[in-house]
């Protein structure tokens, strides 16, 4: 029954290939670094210290053999880390094991197995209905030393200075010019900024993308450092892939992240990051931000619909880094799910993994033995669910724009979907010593008589005549309520 329900959402395998926008907008994304999600052969015990920076094992064969773990959450897509070859040897900042120091954009990293095995990789999701995002980096390569003393021929094949701006370093992240022409990294690995008005540059790019692509069966590219490159290069990049491009723009400001939704399809979404963090990273978090910050999302973004959704990544701390409440922890993720968008879970967690900033956030997810009764990994797999069987029902629930219908100083809720097919989600930060109470909820849509049911508790109740829901709160634990006839044949479990 999980594998049809999938197989429907992602659309018949037979077109998983070249997925486009409006298909990954019912997908739900699993998102691992290679090196730290599982090894060939299944070790939950291999030690992987995140300080000492080096390759921990992860490949791709691991990831295939994880699929029954990652689907039993609900994902039908995964999203795995850059798979061009990579500085090779220690670095003062350890080794290329994350996948963002290219150096040859032709062949694959060997660390993480072989064209085979990638390839397995993507049939093997295609069987199950599920889709293979890669993450890509145009807008550098990568060179262990200092930037005024690069050998350009260590690159394949950006092998002449000519393909590179002028080495400078970004000191003004405020003066566009100087984000996109100078360069990231430092004197330990620099970063050379690729001439991307280049049109040498530009073709070598857009043939690339659509080989790999073709290649590797892709149905979709998560791609690095977007704000660094000029906005002209993207619409050609987008175009020669041929699937959902989502783009990471490192920043919170709405009215700049927004904009470069018109140049391609999706953007990770930074504006909602920060206040979904304030909101619940602790009992004293500030729910009027999140509030606004939903409306102007909605406002200011060409698709919301279309974004990524997140509260974690391996460029941030952890949320349990910030507080190891559990209940915070489910709201986030509940949110992350729930709201506009593609949802994207980062691996570890579903196990309220509590790394804080880089490297100490990129750890190795087997050594939760992967575990399936973990609080959160039972709580993703509900609303993975409950989200999956609203898209079933009416495919327009996707494009349904989310908006907040309640807050107070700690609640928020908010309707998703038209009438008879919404779901309305009740957030708290109140923490795990939140107090039992009952919320009278009005604004939901629901008619009047109609029966619900809450999916964590599975307890029903009936719209009264004023057309205002009950909701019993406890534990500071979130809720969701959907109308019961619809549950019926999903898997839920309710």
């Amino acid at each position: 029954m999980l594998v049809s329900r999938l197989s429907l959402l992602a659309g018949l395998v037979s077109s998983a290939v070249a997925a486009t926008p409006a298909q990954w907008r019912s997908q739900s994304i699993y998102f691992m670094l290679t090196d730290r999600f599982a090894r060939t052969d299944g070790s939950t015990s291999a030690k992987c210290d995140t300080e000492d920076r080096v390759y921990c094992g992860g490949t791709w064969k691991g990831i295939e053999q994880k699929l029954d773990y990652i689907q039993g959450m609900g994902f039908t897509a995964i999203w795995i880390t850059p798979v061009t070859g990579q500085i090779s040897g220690d670095t003062g900042y350890g080794y290329a094991y994350h996948g963002y120091w290219q150096q040859d954009i032709y062949s694959l990293n060997p660390k993480y197995g072989t064209a085979d095995d990638l390839k397995s990789l993507a049939s093997a999701l295609h069987e199950r209905g599920m889709y293979l995002m890669v993450d890509v980096v145009a807008n550098h390569m990568a060179y262990n030393g200092a930037g005024n003393n690069v050998n350009y021929n260590d690159f394949d094949p950006f092998n002449s200075k000519a393909d590179f701006h002028p080495y400078c370093e970004i000191d003004n992240y405020n003066n566009q010019t100087d984000v996109e022409e100078c360069w990231l990294g430092d004197t330990t690995v620099s970063l050379p900024d690729l001439d991307t008005e280049s049109e040498t540059v530009q073709n070598t790019w857009y043939n690339w993308v659509d080989e790999l692509v073709s290649n590797y069966s892709i149905d979709g590219l998560r791609i690095d450092t977007v704000k660094h490159v000029q906005k002209s290069f993207w619409p050609g990049y987008n175009e020669a892939a041929g699937v959902y491009c989502v783009g990471e723009v490192f920043e919170g400001d709405p009215d700049y992240t927004c904009s470069y939704q018109e140049v391609m399809d999706g953007i990770l979404n930074y504006p909602m990051y920060y206040p979904l963090l304030a909101a619940f990273e602790s009992t004293s978090g500030n729910m009027d931000d999140l509030y606004n910050m939903i409306n102007t999302v909605k406002s200011t973004c060409k698709d919301p619909t279309l974004l990524g959704s997140f509260v974690e990544n391996h460029d941030n701390p952890r949320f349990a880094s910030y507080t190891n409440d559990i209940s915070l922890a489910e709201n986030a993720a509940t949110f992350t799910i729930m709201a506009d968008g593609i949802p994207i879970i980062y691996a570890g967690q579903e196990q309220h993994y509590s790394g804080g900033n880089d490297p100490s956030n990129r750890e190795a997810t087997w050594l939760s033995g992967y575990n399936t009764d973990s609080t959160l990994y039972k709580l993703i797999a509900k609303v993975n669910a409950v989200r999956s069987q609203a898209i079933y029902k009416d495919s327009g629930y996707l494009t349904y724009k989310n908006y907040p219908i309640y807050k107070d100083d700690t609640t928020i809720a908010m309707r998703k979907g038209y009438t008879g097919n919404q779901t309305i989600t009740v957030l708290s930060n109140l923490g795990e010593g939140g107090s039992q109470y009952t919320l009278s909820l009005a604004n939901t849509g629901f008619e009047a008589g109609m029966e619900l049911t809450e999916v964590f508790t599975c307890q029903s109740s009936t719209v009264d005549q004023s057309g205002n829901v009950p909701v019993s709160m406890a534990g500071g634990q979130p809720r969701i309520l959907y109308p019961t006839s619809l549950l019926e044949g999903s898997m839920v479990g309710c």
